[in-house]
């Protein structure tokens, strides 16, 4: 059992909650350290969360949404195919009190996005999808050609450390950080 009672919310209204522990290998969380290092960059590119619209692709436990949401994003929409993930994200935003600011979705993320165009733009699109499988140029390529993102928004995008991104037509990479195994990618619009 992989026990994530450590797992908590480090800034804003919600700081300090704790996350619901799960179990498998079905959810692979961001290390609170490496979230706080990704919440400060995000910080310093974006100035604020107050506001923003989140979207979370292969959300897992929706920490990272609902750091987001602590710091004063207006809304976030998780998205996520599996159903323990979904159990376990409900619970977190129960346990950080924000049902009324924060949606969930379960369905295969290539299957939402088309589905969200009604939703976009979105301030923040978070994506950790699983390692080493291929999922994160072609999902970046959907999010560019269905235009979700804000024109000052940021994709912080998760992967191993040895994989890499393709280039892509209106998007640009501005930043790449290494923790560990794991790569996080910033990127915005040209």
């Amino acid at each position: 059992m992989r026990d994530l009672n450590k797992m908590r919310i480090i800034s804003g209204s919600a700081r300090g909650r704790q996350l619901a522990p799960f179990q498998g290998k079905n959810i692979r969380p961001t290390p609170d350290r490496v979230r706080e290092a990704i919440f400060s960059i995000l910080t310093s590119k974006l100035g604020s969360f107050t506001e923003l619209n989140i979207l979370e692709l292969f959300a897992g436990s929706g920490a990272q949404s609902l750091e987001a949401l602590s710091r004063g994003a207006k809304s976030a929409v998780l998205i996520d195919a599996d159903e323990y993930a979904i159990q376990v994200m409900n619970e977190n935003i129960k346990r950080c009190r924000f049902e009324s600011k924060a949606k969930v979705v379960k369905q295969n993320v290539f299957t939402a996005l088309p589905q969200l165009v009604h939703s976009a733009p979105f301030d923040l699109i978070l994506l950790d999808p699983p390692y080493n499988l291929n999922l994160i140029s072609s999902t970046i390529e959907k999010i560019e050609h269905l235009n979700l993102i804000a024109e000052n928004g940021i994709i912080c995008a998760e992967t191993s450390r040895a994989e890499t991104l393709n280039d892509f037509k209106t998007l640009k990479l501005i930043d790449e950080r290494i923790y560990g195994s794991t790569k996080i990618h910033f990127l915005c619009l040209f």
